[in-house]
């Protein structure tokens, strides 16, 4: 269960901080670019994330107009590369996904 949550807004952006402990945290930014909605994601995505995750991808109408930006992104537990790879098979478009995700989604695949 999160340790706590902040939410804060600045015109169209808005922002998640949820943290577990203190090894674990893990941020959404969420804007808007044009007909898209762009998650921003950072830190540790692991198993309590993808919840949150679920929650704010089912309030869109469309997958095809959801973008996971993963630049910042420090982990990726089992469970995400999972969903990761499923978001993106229904139409999710994933960018700045590191080598070693993108490898680890292919593996999946297979």
């Amino acid at each position: 269960m999160p340790g706590w949550k902040e939410r804060s807004a600045a015109g169209a952006a808005t922002a998640l901080l949820v943290k577990w402990s203190d090894l674990m945290a893990f941020r959404i930014e969420t804007s808007a670019r044009g007909s898209f909605t762009v998650f921003t994601l950072s830190g540790r995505i692991e198993t309590p994330a993808i919840a949150e995750l679920r929650r704010l991808f089912e309030l869109q109408s469309n997958c095809s107009a959801i973008v996971v930006d993963l630049k910042d992104v420090s982990i990726v537990g089992r469970d995400a590369m999972g969903f990761l790879s499923r978001c993106e098979a229904d139409g999710v478009k994933l960018e700045n996904c590191a080598p070693y995700i993108r490898e680890w989604m292919e593996r999946e695949k297979d």
